[in-house]
C-alpha cells in the first residue's frame, strides 16, 4: 500500500466518473434501444445500468440503485426484458458509448496515446476493487474489457463509479437517511442534482420531496431556508469521508504518482466532454 495525499482518490473519482455518466445524458443509447424495439425512453437508464445483472426484476434494481422510487422502476422492469435481452442491451450501450465519445471528443482524442494511458491506469486501479457487498460493481466486473482504448477507459470508469457508489450507499444507510432524504441533503450541499432533475428522473413527487426536507429539518440537518445546517454539513462531510475510506483500495493500489497522472488525464477528457455539451447546464444546483 502507498500513502496518498488526502482526498486524492475522491478528486480522481470526481473527474473519472463523468466520462462514464455522459452516456446517460446523450440521445445515442435511446436511439440504439429504439432500433431494438424499446420505445419508452423512461426505460433507458434502468435497462442500461441493470443489464449487467441479467433479467432482474424491479426489486433488485430498486435495492441497488437506491434513490429511485420503486413504482417508477416497476413501470419498466422486468417488462423491458421481453423486448430486449440484457446481452443486447449491454452491446447497445457500448455502441452508444463509442458514438457519444467520438462525437464529444473527436477521433483524434479517442485514438490518442493519452487515452490509452488513461485506460491502462484506470484498469490497473480496478484490480484492487472488491466485489464483497458491492452488487453493481460486482455485476459490471464480470463484463469483458473492450479492446478499443476509449471504451476500455469508459469500462474502467464504470467499474470505479459503481465501486464507489456501492460503498457510498453503505454510508447513507448507516446515517439513517432514506432515498429521498439522501437526495435532498445532497442537493442542499450544492453538489447534487437540482430538484427539477431529481423529480423528473427519480419518480418522487414534489410532496414526497417536501416531506423529506421536513424530516431533515426535524433532525436538525436542514434549515428553514433549505440550506444545510452545520450539523447537516458535517453529516455530508462524514458521508464522503467514510466513502473515501471504503473506496481507497483502488487508488492505494495505483499509487500516488499513478493517481495524480490519471487525475490529470481524466480532467482533460472530462473537461472536453463538458465543454462539448456532454451534460445539461442545469443538472447540478440547489434550486
Amino acid at each position: 500500500m502507498t500513502s496518498l495525499p488526502e482526498r486524492a482518490g475522491r478528486r480522481c473519482h470526481t473527474v473519472v466518473n463523468p466520462f462514464h455518466s455522459t452516456v446517460y445524458f446523450q440521445p445515442d443509447y435511446g436511439r440504439e434501444l429504439e432500433r431494438l424495439g424499446v420505445e419508452d425512453r423512461g426505460a433507458d437508464y434502468f435497462v442500461s445500468r441493470a443489464a449487467a445483472f441479467g433479467r432482474v426484476g424491479a426489486g433488485t434494481v430498486t435495492a441497488t440503485f437506491f434513490n429511485f422510487k420503486h413504482d417508477l422502476v416497476a413501470r419498466h422492469l422486468p417488462a423491458a426484458w421481453d423486448m430486449i435481452s440484457p446481452e443486447d442491451a449491454l452491446a447497445a450501450r457500448l455502441r452508444a458509448a463509442d458514438s457519444v465519445l467520438r462525437r464529444l471528443l473527436g477521433d483524434d482524442a479517442v485514438a490518442s496515446k493519452e487515452m490509452a494511458e488513461a485506460a491502462e491506469l484506470a484498469l490497473r486501479a480496478t484490480e484492487a476493487c472488491s466485489r464483497a457487498a458491492r452488487p453493481l460493481y460486482a455485476a459490471h466486473a464480470d463484463l469483458p474489457v473492450p479492446d478499443a482504448p476509449h471504451l476500455a477507459y469508459w469500462h474502467a470508469a464504470t467499474l470505479l463509479r459503481e465501486h464507489r457508489g456501492d460503498g457510498h450507499l453503505m454510508t447513507i444507510l448507516g446515517a439513517g437517511l432514506d432515498p429521498v432524504e439522501a437526495l435532498a441533503s445532497h442537493t442542499a450541499s450544492g453538489r447534487g442534482m437540482s430538484p427539477k432533475w431529481i423529480l423528473r428522473s427519480r419518480g418522487w413527487s414534489a410532496e414526497e420531496w417536501a416531506a423529506a426536507q421536513e424530516r431533515l429539518r426535524e433532525r436538525g440537518l436542514l434549515a428553514a431556508d433549505g440550506e444545510l445546517t452545520p450539523a447537516g454539513t458535517e453529516l455530508r462531510k462524514a458521508l464522503e469521508d467514510e466513502t473515501d475510506r471504503l473506496d481507497r483500495a483502488p487508488y492505494e493500489h495505483l499509487g500516488a504518482a499513478g493517481v495524480a497522472r490519471l487525475t490529470e488525464l481524466a480532467e482533460s477528457f472530462t473537461g472536453a466532454v463538458i465543454a462539448a455539451g456532454g451534460f445539461p447546464a442545469d443538472l447540478i444546483g440547489k434550486r
